[in-house]
């Protein structure tokens, strides 16, 4: 076969490195040209070499009927020289005109980036502190040293520290707003069929006199109060005694009955007929005006007043 139609003798011997080597380049072998293939001479499909269609242009087409050129077996791209440009690479420098140097960033003063300002942050927070520690101080030094003081309440028995003495009359008067009268119930006047007595153990009333003979309709005792300096709303309390059962009364003011009966209930719980064991307080609101006052406490109809009666005071309501 003669090299000129139809290339080496062998695909083997066809390298298209050949030129590389000794034996290659005795035999002929090129490296590639401008020209188009590269290689020994009459190799076959010559073609144009990579690289040199330029870029934008549209590729060759074959005509009608005729085969388009394909790249040698074993064909690589043109070499490109180290350092020198690429034609179809633009660094981004040569791209309109872009800066080449590191610009500084705003307000660093010499191209290096300032961090948050940790100085202003701190002195923030120191404040905060130094206002919240302040405001406790403040709150610390003007607080009411008098906030346990005892509101004008009564616990469920009178205490015996009281410093007004049982009246030994059914009319008491009242020094002041702050000083409200106190009675032994042995020093109310007594209504048709109620006595004293000091059979039972247990009565604050002097000498542990105390009242019965409320169980039956009709009975009442009447407490007739003056110097009330203030009209107003006041509690009545009666300390009483029952035998474990709940008992009540009417209540009246002033001639009025109250709308609720006095509740004299076993609220300590004290054994059913266990006379000795059910004393105890209660009380109920009223309505007094300024000067004298009148309160009764009767058993009507419908009324339990199974009970004794041993002292009754009024407090502010």
């Amino acid at each position: 076969m003669t090299p000129g139609n139809n290339g080496a003798s062998t695909p083997e011997d066809d390298d298209p490195f050949g030129y590389l080597y000794a034996d290659g380049q005795a035999n002929g072998a090129t490296p590639p040209s401008g020209g188009g293939g590269y290689g020994y001479p009459g190799s076959v499909n010559r073609v144009r070499a990579v690289g040199e269609r330029q870029y934008g242009q549209p590729a060759p087409t074959a005509q009608y009927g005729q085969q388009a050129p394909t790249a040698q077996y074993g064909q690589v791209p043109q070499q490109q020289t180290y350092g020198q440009p690429n034609a179809h690479y633009a660094a981004p420098e040569t791209v309109g005109g872009a800066p080449t140097t590191r610009q500084p960033l705003p307000g660093d003063g010499g191209g290096r980036g300032r961090g948050p300002n940790t100085k202003g942050l701190l002195i923030g927070a120191i404040a905060v502190v130094a206002a919240v520690v302040i405001g406790i101080g403040v709150a610390m030094l003007g607080g009411n040293s008098d906030d346990d003081k005892s509101g004008d309440q009564a616990g469920s028995t009178p205490s015996t520290s009281q410093s007004a003495e049982p009246s030994q009359s059914s009319t008491s008067s009242a020094a002041s707003e702050g000083d409200l009268p106190k009675i032994d119930a042995k020093a109310l006047n007594l209504g048709t069929g109620v006595t004293t007595a000091s059979d039972v153990k247990g009565a604050n009333a002097d000498g542990g006199i105390y009242v019965t003979g409320l169980n039956q309709v009709g009975a009442k005792v009447t407490w007739t109060v003056s110097g009330i300096e203030k009209a107003g709303s006041y509690r009545l309390y009666v300390r009483y005694d029952i035998p474990g059962v709940d008992a009540n009364a009417t209540l009246s003011v002033n001639g009025k009955a109250n709308t609720q009966p006095l509740g004299m209930k076993n609220f300590i719980l004290s054994p059913e007929g266990d006379w000795e064991k059910g004393w105890q307080s209660t009380w109920a609101p009223v309505t007094l005006t300024k000067g004298t006052n009148v309160l009764e406490i009767s058993c009507g109809q419908g009324n339990q007043c199974n009970a004794f009666l041993d002292q009754v005071w009024l407090q502010k309501g």
